[in-house]
């Protein structure tokens, strides 16, 4: 099964071009409310909305209350039917991972729709206030996402000082997909004193090869655990490859690959992580 983080991945990859088009002007707290992103559905209920969310894309799971609700297709596929049945008076849309033209054609049909940017942290921050803006929930969103900005401004600070280790995050093994510097991923292993092998590349979510990999030779290898138990496994083929001598392979939590506040128990993880990393590669100097 193709699975959600993957998925999200290169949805961003492949709508990174498409220009969005701008937010309905409309401000009134919106009492139903479809969203066309599992990690929407999820900031839902992170501000308290959760009563009025009356339909989901495919692949929303958390919280398991998004799976008694009816689901509506998702960016590239969309039940017409479904969604008018539901007479949403919201819909929330990802920027990043929804086509432009796919977005133009729901308000065309008459829909109040709101793009949410969730490319980095301080987007996801800024997600939250806005969802909970939208829905008439701002006092309960800002409370949110203080707590993560606080959260994620703690973990920076424990680890302003501690040494650079190099890191690839892996997608996805076939293909083979990373991400940049703009991704909320490149940024927590950044806050966590770690260096994305790939920062400088411009594609959001690009396919590496796996030379590209050895060559640049990381020291640590991180993947989401959705990704499976071998995750990992062809890399044993290099063992002259230091994540490979140190043994530092590590599956995260899923949640490091979607953007709500719970990125910031997957920063917790990321950092844990890369200490474990430091300790592996001090005891083979």
């Amino acid at each position: 099964m193709i699975r959600t983080f993957t998925l999200a991945c290169l949805c961003a990859a492949l709508c990174a071009c498409s220009k969005p088009a701008p937010d309905s002007t409309d401000t009134g707290a919106a009492l139903r409310v479809v969203t066309f992103s599992p990690h929407l559905a999820e900031i839902m209920f992170a501000v308290g909305a959760g009563e009025q969310l009356v339909g989901v894309s495919a692949w929303s799971d958390y919280p398991r209350a998004v799976l008694e609700l009816p689901e509506i297709g998702d960016a590239f596929s969309i039940d017409q039917e479904q969604l008018s049945l539901l007479q949403p008076d919201l819909l929330l849309v990802w920027e990043s991972g929804m086509p432009a033209h796919t977005v133009d054609d729901l308000r065309q049909r008459g829909y109040r729709v709101a793009a949410i940017r969730s490319r980095n942290l301080d987007d996801v921050a800024k997600a939250v206030i806005r969802v909970g803006e939208l829905t008439g929930r701002p006092e309960s969103a800002d409370a949110v996402a203080s707590q993560f900005t606080g959260e994620l401004e703690a973990l920076q600070a424990s680890y302003a000082d501690a040494d650079p280790i190099d890191v690839f995050f892996q997608i996805s093994a076939r293909p083979l997909y990373t991400v940049n510097h703009e991704h909320f991923i490149s940024e927590i292993i950044t806050l966590c004193g770690g260096r994305n092998i790939f920062d400088d590349l411009e594609e959001f979510a690009p396919s590496v090869s796996v030379e590209a990999v050895l060559d640049r030779a990381p020291e640590v290898m991180l993947a989401a655990a959705n990704a499976g138990d071998e995750a990992f496994a062809e890399w044993a083929r290099w063992p002259d490859l230091a994540a490979e001598r140190y043994s530092n392979y590590y599956l995260l939590p899923e949640t490091i690959g979607r953007g709500t506040p719970r990125l910031a128990m997957a920063a917790r993880s990321t950092c844990i992580a890369l200490d474990q990393s430091r300790a592996n590669r001090a005891s083979h100097q």
